[in-house]
């Protein structure tokens, strides 16, 4: 199936560089008019994508799980959406980590009853004000009521054995938050990372709350030794994909994150690590680097203190 980049809306959309007023009035506009749309991994099997991080779906004999939830307005679409496919109210949901695009639709899906699921640190961020700098602009996440906060949480790994199959969530600490989590579905051979893996273009690293580009390295690392060849891949944003592009992502932040390590050893600033091109292989296919550079640079001189 293919899947338009139009989809894959989220902090993207909010990263453009329009003003603030016009970036609402996309993301708004985003939220009315895009559709929910389908890929079948297997049978009760989904991705969804709308607006937002993409959302996996299992459907069986124990309910619906679904991971991420993406925005308040677009958790009717994709109830709809779960119902055409056979399912029934959502029971589960894990947030991958807390951003908004990921997690927001926990302010309708908790009041409803589903269970809430995340790492502990995401239900931390949820539990107050947050700014999210975007680096071209800001974000700010309020905090969640507590019909929206998770009522599960973990630190370093939780199971679940829903619908047939054990569902194991890992958490590797801080990469794209201080959060995150991998939800490997070992029965169908499938992870989701969250936005730890972006297969649209290069990671937002949350430098100000805590990520770390080191930190999204070692975790696709371990997630990768968690799984084969066989494994289906689901990003935060972008196309399914398999184990092989997942590895050829951490080889390309290495080769980055070197580059970068040494032109700030010898007391390289932002402005001349930036002159210095240090992704310029990747960028035709993954875009504009401004944001990532200037993330991953205060990462890792952070890291250096």
């Amino acid at each position: 199936m293919l899947v338009t980049r139009r989809l894959w809306i989220g902090l993207s959309l909010v990263v453009a560089a329009a003003p603030a007023g016009a970036q609402l009035a996309n993301l708004e506009d985003a939220l009315r008019t895009t559709p929910i749309t389908t890929q079948k991994l297997a049978d009760d099997f989904h991705v969804l994508f709308g607006v937002g991080g993409n959302i996996l779906v299992s459907i069986g004999v124990n309910g619906v799980l679904i991971v991420d939830d993406q925005f308040p307005q677009m958790v009717p679409k994709y109830k709809a959406t779960i119902g055409s496919l056979s399912g029934g109210a959502v029971n589960f949901a894990i947030n991958t980590h807390w951003h908004f695009d990921h997690a927001d639709g926990n302010q309708v899906l908790g009041p409803e009853g589903t269970w809430l699921v995340a790492q502990e640190n995401s239900r931390q961020m949820m539990t107050k004000n947050n700014v999210i700098n975007l680096v071209t602009a800001t974000r700010d996440q309020p905090a969640y009521a507590e019909t929206a906060l998770p009522v599960l949480t973990y630190d370093d790994a939780m199971r679940f054995h829903f619908n047939g199959e054990r569902i194991d969530l890992l958490h590797f600490g801080p990469a794209h938050t201080t959060g995150d989590t991998a939800v490997i579905f070992r029965g169908h051979r499938a992870v989701h990372l969250g936005d730890v893996f972006n297969n649209a273009g290069y990671p937002f690293i949350d430098a100000d709350n805590g990520g770390s580009l080191n930190g999204i390295i070692e975790f696709c690392t371990k997630v990768l030794a968690q799984i084969d060849s066989t494994y289906a891949v689901v990003p935060g944003h972008g196309p399914v994909t398999d184990a092989q592009a997942l590895a050829d992502y951490v080889a390309m932040l290495t080769t980055i994150r070197d580059r970068m390590s040494a032109l700030i050893g010898s007391g390289a600033t932002l402005e001349q690590v930036e002159a210095a091109q240090p992704t310029s292989e990747w960028d035709e296919r993954k875009g504009d680097p401004a944001s990532f550079l200037n993330r991953s640079y205060l990462s890792l001189t952070r890291e250096r203190r």
